[in-house]
């Protein structure tokens, strides 16, 4: 969408007036009132036609009542507010903004706004192109037509829900077509200092980790309690203080149901013009990624509450921690069971696109895991879990799961450069998803980009609180490939994935081209009791994992010399 003041083309004032009224009445407008005037002041001096007398300067004079001694260079009040002021905005729009007619923005750099008007959508565009029917349903969930009601009511409801999203907002709150997802009650820092710049960075921290916890889609962010039946099951509170040129934030997580801190740390900035909004997005993500990346604080705390037989709305959700548990061990019986288990959610919660998400995923592990390798099922396989993760995307088009699950299946369909499209989309909405990060760089290097996807894996595992498996096997394959092979055999000895067969496929070449006959053997004798059906069909398998021929064929030769015999 362009931006209309770019084109000549003004939106009416009335109408861009209207939309500053819808925002700042908007209860999911998350901004202070000293940044409700900012935008207000802004707004109404560019349709006035003296856009180009708003400068840092003339803000700080007409919005905060600073004197006319102010100087931008030494007092960074404009600059702080404004960056408050675009993630609320963005927020606004992610939310209840999405069907609004007029974007109002403020670039950076600069405080000016602009205005744009959004196309009206279509007929074609009304109901969402890939929304599930009772056939393609049917076949990516691999049930068959005696199900046919069941699938029907599935897919109407699905695609309900779907043509809802299109037109409304994400909501910030739980619904009766969402399990019990953990809620997160954020409550605003507290300003220790009591000093306009100490409330300034407590304010600006407290917003700047609502905007990026509300990234993950696997918790809902509240920022006020609710009736007890739904309160927040934990809460995130923090205190800064302030001394010259810095400040610290003291945060913890405590579960609201018997007090317990689950999380406490500390965080240390500058509050230099040049440092402050780098250090508060930083200590953000920080924080975020602590509590609410895959295997984080609250995936802890939620997996210890977890039982056999959950009872419940927690049932569904605890489906999803399933998946995760089995990720962490790529053992087939916990795969098949968090698959059951998933099958069994979406049905009950047929808009949940999570759990769409994750029983593609499984589909993609259950498929690439099996041998030997079907080429007359596997496209069609790849079709069929495409339907499912895109099926995901049309429920919740910024649900990182649902992208990472898309990004995937099109990676094992072939489709490289449109994963990798994927891919990006996904790291743009949630760059903080370090499942999500670890997955998309090895995907990258995979398929070739070694330089492109190594630094995010290595980034994605100094990040992740583990389990680490996953990603000191990939890395051990990025020290092989860039010759370093006593790095390569550090990485896989720390990686053991006992029951995976493609785990002790990378540590067989990795010895056998190191010279380390003794762990070669072990691997070798190791693969052919357990793994004969991988070992027979050993080129057909590799080739199809490592897709640069000349990369597939290093491999091979590396896993000869671990004393592996099988056919060319």
């Amino acid at each position: 969408m362009e931006s209309a003041t770019a084109k000549g083309d003004f939106s009416p004032a009335e109408d861009c007036r209207a939309q500053l009224a819808r925002i700042l009445n908007s209860a999911d407008f998350n901004a202070s009132e000293r940044d409700r005037r900012f935008l207000s002041y802004v707004v109404e001096e560019t349709l006035a036609g003296r856009g180009d007398r708003i400068k840092a300067y003339s803000v700080a004079i007409e919005v905060f009542g600073r004197d006319t001694s102010f100087d931008p260079q030494n007092d960074p009040i404009v600059r702080i507010e404004a960056g408050h002021l675009r993630r609320a905005l963005e927020r606004y729009y992610l939310t209840a903004g999405q069907p609004d007619p007029i974007l109002i923005t403020i670039p950076k750099g600069a405080y000016v706004p602009t205005f744009s008007r959004r196309p009206a959508p279509d007929a074609a565009e009304a109901t969402p192109s890939g929304a599930a029917t009772k056939d393609t349903l049917a076949k990516a969930t691999g049930k068959q037509p005696k199900n046919w009601l069941v699938l029907a009511i599935l897919a109407v409801s699905a695609a309900t829900v779907a043509a809802v999203f299109a037109f409304q907002p994400r909501p910030t709150r739980l619904d009766a077509a969402t399990p019990a997802i953990p809620r997160v009650l954020v409550e605003r820092f507290d300003d220790l200092g009591r000093t306009e710049a100490s409330a300034t960075v407590a304010s600006g921290l407290t917003q700047e980790v609502i905007s990026q916890l509300s990234k993950f889609r696997d918790i809902v962010v509240v920022e006020s309690a609710d009736s007890p039946s739904t309160s927040p099951r934990y809460v995130l509170s923090g205190s800064v203080s302030m001394a010259a040129n810095a400040f610290r934030l003291q945060a913890r997580l405590v579960n609201r149901s018997d007090g317990t801190v689950l999380w406490a740390d500390s965080y240390h900035g500058r509050t230099t013009v040049a440092e402050i909004l780098q250090a508060q997005a930083d200590i953000a993500r920080n924080v975020v990624t602590s509590l609410a990346q895959t295997y984080g604080v609250i995936y802890h705390a939620d997996i210890a509450n977890n039982v056999d037989a959950p009872p419940g709305d927690w049932g569904a959700y605890s489906c999803t921690l399933s998946y995760y548990a089995y990720r962490a061990s790529l053992d087939p019986r916990a795969g098949r069971e968090a698959r059951n288990c998933l099958e069994k959610t979406v049905k009950r919660f047929p808009s949940y696109a999570t759990a769409w998400a994750l029983l593609a995923q499984i589909s993609i592990d259950e498929l690439r895991f099996r041998f030997p390798f079907d080429p007359d099922a596997w496209q069609p396989e790849f079709d069929r879990i495409l339907i499912m993760a895109r099926h995901a995307s049309e429920l919740d088009p910024r649900n990182v799961r649902a992208l990472h699950a898309e990004m995937s299946a099109l990676y094992w369909k072939g489709e490289f450069e449109a994963s990798r499209k994927v891919g990006e989309q996904a790291m743009a909405i949630n760059p903080n998803d370090t499942d999500l990060m670890g997955s998309f760089g090895s995907s990258l290097a995979l398929s070739g980009s070694w330089s492109d996807g190594c630094p995010l894996i290595e980034k994605a595992r100094e990040r992740s609180v583990g389990p680490f498996g996953y990603y000191e096997s990939i890395l051990a394959l990025c020290s092989y490939f860039s010759g370093d092979y006593e790095q390569a055999s550090m990485w896989i000895r720390k990686s053991p994935v006992p029951k995976n067969q493609l785990y002790h496929l990378i540590a067989a070449a990795i010895f056998g081209e190191a010279g380390n006959n003794t762990e070669a053997d072990r691997e070798r004798a190791w693969l052919e009791k357990n793994a004969p059906e991988l070992v027979n069909n050993m080129r057909q398998e590799v080739y199809r994992r490592l897709r640069r021929p000349e990369d597939a064929a290093t491999f091979l030769n590396s896993l000869r010399k671990a004393g592996l015999d099988f056919a060319v």
